[in-house]
């Protein structure tokens, strides 16, 4: 017990990070902490390197089971209906703790904007229409604006709590 927390040994793993890291090996009480490569916390992975790369992808892979079962399961394919599913059910994998992960190059921005790019085809549209034009038809903005409007929300959020303290 430390700090009256305990700690199971088996579950404690030490993360290094950064190439020039020691990589010093750690103890628990008597036990040798294994060292791991990548680290999952709070449903984010998170490698030795703090590539994002595996994250994307990651979030891609869930939002993209959950459009398949989306795509076999609902019978009304209404814009309102596509907008409202996507949104409460694959976007906020897209989205979620994007502050912290946020894809950093092209193509990882890619593989998620593909995913979006593949909900915007479960509408019945006319044939031939751009994504460009039938994402701005359903209503959904390109996730890299949702990233940047989330984060000037969250600055705008700290500068506001901060404001009243001296």
């Amino acid at each position: 017990m430390i700090n009256g927390m305990k700690f199971k040994k088996v579950k404690c793993q030490i993360l290094h990070i950064g190439q020039s890291n020691a990589g010093h090996r750690y103890k628990l009480g008597e036990a040798q902490l294994e060292s791991s490569p990548a680290e999952k916390d709070l449903g984010v992975l998170v490698n030795s390197r703090l590539s994002m790369r595996e994250q994307c992808a990651l979030a891609a892979q869930r939002a993209n089971h959950i459009l398949g079962g989306i795509k076999h399961s609902i019978t009304c394919w209404s814009r309102e209906v596509i907008f409202l599913v996507y949104l409460v059910l694959v976007q906020r994998h897209l989205g979620y703790c994007v502050q912290f992960w946020a894809p950093k190059f092209k193509k990882d921005m890619k593989v998620l904007e593909c995913i979006q790019r593949k909900a915007t085809k479960l509408v019945a549209g006319p044939e031939g229409m751009s994504y460009e034009k039938q994402r701005r038809t359903l209503g959904f903005c390109r996730l890299e604006k949702r990233r940047l409007t989330g984060n000037l929300i969250a600055l705008y959020s700290l500068l506001r709590k901060g404001r009243g303290r001296c």
